[in-house]
């Protein structure tokens, strides 16, 4: 089995499950990772190189795979996909953040991950939340990606269902690890994940269904 990781700040909580969690031998060593940033994980995806992960919520509108109920959201702000202003300019790793300005109308530089995180805690000013844009505009919360598998089904049920009811308090260790990796504190760390959930409930199903009807409007 080879699972896409992306290793943002955002899923510190599904990195910390997968390695408490998967604690069979046997599982541990079925299981390899393939590291890489988010729009690079949908293409090995696309061309199953890779059997799960974190696909972005455009890419999960297509194709024949499992979607669950699981992604990355957050509801009324995120602070780390934005926009900002001057010549217009797509981030290499983003999917959903690129095609999310578009429906947006908005024109600017897209910068999304830890490094936007960074960025925007230095000079808040100088940024627009896209998140916070569009719940301004739908008044619903965000899909950024959702997890999907193309194999091994049943095994990522299990695993998906076992995350979903895991209790994430996060071990200073790891706040110290992500800090020292992103120049982000560990303050800034838990504060800003207090705006990240995963479960897609039916105000999530409802905001995809919405992106999904603007993305094929505008391209």
């Amino acid at each position: 089995m080879l699972l896409g990781k992306i290793e943002y700040i955002n899923l510190i909580p599904f990195h910390i499950f997968l390695k408490r969690y998967i604690n069979n031998t046997q599982t541990k060593q079925s299981i390899n990772y393939h590291k890489s940033y988010p729009a690079n994980i949908n293409k090995l995806f696309k061309r199953r190189e890779v059997d799960a992960g974190f696909i972005s919520s455009i890419e999960s509108f297509k194709g024949r795979f499992k979607r669950f109920d699981v992604g990355i959201v957050a509801k009324k702000e995120v602070r780390s996909v934005l926009v900002k202003k001057g010549k217009s300019k797509n981030d290499f790793e983003s999917a959903s953040s690129n095609a999310l300005a578009k429906v947006l109308g908005l024109k600017g530089e897209i910068i999304i991950g830890d490094k936007a995180l960074k960025q925007f805690l230095k000079n808040p000013k100088d940024y627009q939340d896209l998140c916070s844009l569009w719940y301004e505009k739908e008044k619903l919360p965000f899909v950024f990606a959702r997890f999907c598998a193309n194999k091994h089904i049943t095994f990522y049920e299990k695993l998906i269902k076992r995350f979903i009811h895991l209790n994430k308090k996060i071990p200073q260790y790891i706040l110290e690890k992500y800090s020292q990796k992103s120049g982000v504190s560990k303050k800034e760390i838990k504060e800003y994940l207090t705006l990240i959930s995963y479960k897609i409930n039916y105000k999530e199903q409802k905001a995809l269904k919405r992106f999904k009807k603007l993305t094929f409007q505008v391209f």
